[in-house]
């Protein structure tokens, strides 16, 4: 069983930054994948950014490309998403997920492990 344990969200406005960190102490593979996915109200949960441990690559929702970034730090077995030029409809809550994975792509579904939740607010 992996545990992941988001932190970060918050609320800003309308073009502001946040970064939320997901860390997964529970992790010993290398053959994983660990990503974000978001809810909003009324809406079905969505995938947001995912990246392979193992290859370093990355993948991004059409709605988040050129303004969010995914990254890891191997020493501390933690992901973060770096969210810029946030938008009233990124509100969301945000959930870590990870799946264990053998490719070298990334996938967007099938995860299997998933956090808490954390909630990010963009006021307009």
């Amino acid at each position: 069983q992996v545990r992941l344990v988001e932190s970060g969200g918050g609320l800003v406005q309308t073009g502001g930054s946040l970064r939320l960190s997901c860390a997964a102490p529970g992790r010993t593979s290398s053959m994983f994948v660990l990503g974000w996915f978001r809810q909003a109200p009324v809406k079905e949960r969505e995938f947001v950014a995912a990246i392979n441990w193992r290859s370093s690559s990355t993948s991004y929702a059409d709605s988040v490309k050129g303004r969010f970034t995914i990254s890891k730090d191997n020493a501390e077995n933690t992901v973060y998403l770096q969210m810029n030029t946030l938008k009233p409809e990124d509100t969301a809550v945000y959930y870590c997920a990870g799946r264990r994975y053998y490719g070298l792509s990334v996938p967007d579904d099938g995860f299997e492990y998933w956090g808490q939740g954390t909630q990010v607010t963009v006021s307009s």
